[in-house]
């Protein structure tokens, strides 16, 4: 349900835009709204589901998403529209972090990356799904049912998650940390939206960039804080362990390009080639296809290459190939499209899967709500940063009367593919043997001799000394 909202509003920006009288890049708001929601909200997901229980905190926050859809649908105007995605991010906040809590707390190490993959595979549904049924609902019924279908779903989830989510409780129940959550949620939303509206003609420049500033002076006040809290929000002490600090810094830069491609393709493909909103589903669901594909595969790829190079590998050619969607014009062989969109899926699938798993590799079970918190966080404001990137390029480069033009897209595409190239150095800089008990690649580290194999071969290096 999340993720198909995810990938329904992308494709639905043109009509919903017309129909409560804006123009399509303006509402990267709605989109960013989502995100920072997110953000703010993700941080003291652990902490209700350790106070309440995660199967109570996981069926209310089906519920909240549910009214916040509603709400969604039943809007008029860019503000109404924009409030009701950041309700719908209050749900969604508490939903796939509570269950990524309850998985790492109950899955054995040497497991994870597969538990990893098969819990991904069901919300892969929803991109999967998303954009071919967004597009037929906007393009032949009416983009409202993209929200409203969420109602029937969520009630049928919640009643469920009743009877199959385990109430889990924490034994140590820390107290919420209220000053570090006002500051990392005025530094969230004042840097995303700062961002996001300092490019829009509706509001002066000025305004964007001093949100932007009260962002970052919160975003600095709250790491003094965390230096000196007990139980800080964001346990910023997670960063001295360095896979930890490799993987979130790597997917943080990529999750930049990658979550901007969502929003851009079907702009491109609809308010350019001229494509309807279900011809443009029926094109961008590529990227899922390659997405799902790969799930199957990557434990098997991660047990034969290891992080490091799985990592660089589809960091690299997954931001080549975001670039390369810059250069698709009207002429341009669907084929070819649609080839470039499946390829980009399986890397950018493959990356996010080794990368979650990374994150965890050598995170004790005491502390993985923190790690949980923490990284979800920064997810969603990457991915946030990415959108109002792609949204500031396309609107500084459009013509003066606000149309967006082939040249723009090539930019922004060129940019975000860029900063996704970028996030291959923290892995390329990490010991081949990093993770190797998670991913099952120290075997392939022991290279057998003709004595037996009792002796190491060559391939052991240095890489399993300390550091």
């Amino acid at each position: 349900m999340e993720q198909i909202d995810s990938t329904v509003i992308a494709t639905a920006l043109p009509a919903i835009a017309e129909d409560i009288g804006t123009r399509p890049v303006a509402l990267k708001l709605a989109l960013t709204a989502y995100l920072v929601s997110l953000a703010i909200f993700i941080p003291i997901s652990g902490w209700m589901a350790d106070r309440i229980g995660s199967r109570n905190v996981f069926r209310i926050a089906i519920g909240v998403f549910v009214i916040g859809s509603l709400s969604c649908a039943l809007s008029a105007t860019l503000a109404q529209f924009v409030g009701a995605r950041f309700l719908q991010g209050m749900g969604g906040a508490m939903m796939t972090p509570v269950a990524r809590l309850i998985l790492v707390r109950t899955t054995p190490k040497d497991r994870l990356v597969d538990a990893m993959a098969l819990l991904t595979i069901p919300a892969l549904i929803g991109p999967f799904l998303g954009p071919p049924l967004g597009g037929f609902i906007t393009t032949y019924v009416s983009w409202h049912w993209i929200f409203l279908i969420n109602l029937p779903i969520g009630l049928v989830g919640i009643v469920l998650a009743g009877v199959y989510v385990p109430d889990m409780r924490s034994e140590t129940r820390q107290p919420i940390d209220r000053t570090g959550f006002a500051l990392a949620a005025i530094a969230a939303s004042g840097i995303i939206f700062g961002l996001s509206v300092i490019s829009l003609p509706a509001l002066p420049p000025a305004v964007g960039v001093a949100t932007v500033f009260a962002g970052l002076v919160a975003a600095w006040l709250y790491i003094l804080h965390a230096r000196k809290a007990v139980a800080p929000l964001l346990d910023l002490s997670l960063f001295a362990i360095r896979s930890y600090r490799s993987s979130v810094l790597g997917m943080s830069l990529f999750r930049m390009g990658s979550g901007a491609v969502p929003f851009l393709m079907p702009l491109l493909l609809q308010l350019v080639f001229g494509y309807t909103p279900f011809q443009s589903g029926l094109i961008t669901f590529m990227g899922a296809v390659g997405a799902l594909m790969v799930k199957f595969v990557a434990p098997a790829i991660l047990r034969r290459t290891g992080f490091r190079l799985a990592l660089s590998v589809a960091a690299l050619v997954g931001g080549l190939l975001i670039g390369v969607a810059g250069f698709f014009t009207e002429t341009t062989p669907v084929a070819v499209i649609l080839l470039t969109l499946l390829i980009g899926g399986l890397f950018r699938s493959l990356f996010f899967t080794a990368g979650n798993a990374l994150i965890f590799a050598d995170i004790d079970s005491a502390r993985a709500a923190p790690a949980t918190a923490t990284t979800s966080v920064l997810q969603q404001v990457s991915i946030a940063l990415g959108v109002a990137l792609g949204g500031a390029i396309l609107e500084l480069s459009s013509t003066a009367d606000g149309v967006v033009t082939q040249t723009s897209f090539l930019i922004a595409f060129l940019t975000i593919g860029g900063i996704s190239v970028i996030a291959a150095i923290p892995f390329l800089l990490l010991p081949t043997s990093t993770g190797a008990d998670v991913s099952g690649h120290r075997k392939y580290l022991h290279v057998g001799r003709d004595d037996g194999g009792t002796r190491p071969g060559p391939s052991i290096m240095r890489n399993d000394e300390p550091g």
